[in-house]
């Protein structure tokens, strides 16, 4: 049976503002990329009422939270000043939360700049992509206003991150290294955990680490996947980015059933999908 020990049964909540998030039914997180250059839609979201319009469309569709991110961290992607990044992202996420004040609103960041801006603007927490690493102020600014936060495992920086491949026991590495980074904030904090699918990972390394899922479900805090339309996928398709949909759809469908409770993805309608299926084949079980 293939969800006769699966760790999707696991209930997890958080606390974000004055709501109590139950992640037992997995969340999903639309992308919204305020960038020029970003892998998938870079460009696409450029202003702030197309910006709108996505989140709109997200919304409709079903997604939980938006993820606004002015900072593009695919490989090699080039530095920007944080001036440059808060003028991205401000006036979207303020744009987004005068429109959806309900929903809630993630910035995605590495600098605590940046994040304070944005949670003034209306986002609700911060989504960094180095855990804390590429900005010494953001882990202690973090915990002191309590804010919800969202750690991802990397290593080095988007500019240098594929030449820091290197592991001995790559699900262990990436276990230990993510929770070190973020024992500062204590048992209690508000926090979900993301394993970094292709960030200082090989394509064979992201799909060893799928196997390993699990794992994670041991650390008692919720995880997210971000598998969407990334190279890990297409690479082995022989495809691109704009094919990336149905394996896009498989991946998330394997980390649902590995027991992930946010899918974080650019196609809002197929993830919902992939969730309602999942979760009824769960009360099948039942």
């Amino acid at each position: 049976m293939i969800l006769k020990d699966n760790p999707f049964s696991n209930k997890h909540r958080l606390k974000i503002g004055d709501k109590i998030i139950d992640f037992s039914t997995p969340k999903i997180m639309g992308v919204i990329n305020a960038t020029p250059d970003s892998f998938f839609d870079g460009g696409i979201n450029n202003s702030v009422q197309k910006a709108i319009d996505k989140a709109i469309n997200m919304v409709l569709e079903g997604a939980d939270f938006l993820d606004v991110g002015g900072y593009s961290s695919r490989p090699g992607a080039d530095d920007i000043s944080v001036q440059e990044e808060i003028n991205r992202t401000v006036p979207v996420v303020h744009a987004i939360h005068e429109r959806f004040p309900e929903v809630f609103i993630s910035i995605d960041t590495f600098r605590k700049q940046v994040a304070e801006r944005n949670l003034k603007a209306g986002a609700t927490w911060v989504n960094d992509i180095s855990a804390g690493k590429l900005d010494p102020e953001m882990i202690s600014w973090i915990k002191e206003n309590k804010i919800p936060y969202i750690a991802m495992h990397m290593r080095g920086t988007p500019q240098s991150m594929q030449s820091k491949c290197e592991y001995t026991n790559l699900t262990s590495q990436v276990i230990t290294e993510l929770i070190s980074a973020v024992q500062e904030l204590g048992p209690n904090h508000p926090l979900i955990l993301d394993p970094g699918f292709g960030f200082s990972k090989t394509v064979d390394q992201n799909y060893e680490l799928i196997n390993n899922l699990e794992d994670f479900t041991k650390l008692n805090y919720p995880f997210l996947v971000g598998f969407s339309r990334k190279s890990m996928i297409y690479k082995v398709l022989k495809s691109c980015a704009a094919e990336a949909l149905n394996g896009t759809t498989v991946l998330n469908t394997i980390g649902l059933l590995k027991g992930a409770s946010v899918l974080r993805v650019h196609d809002v309608k197929e993830a919902k999908e992939a969730v309602s299926l999942i979760d009824k084949l769960k009360s099948i079980h039942r």
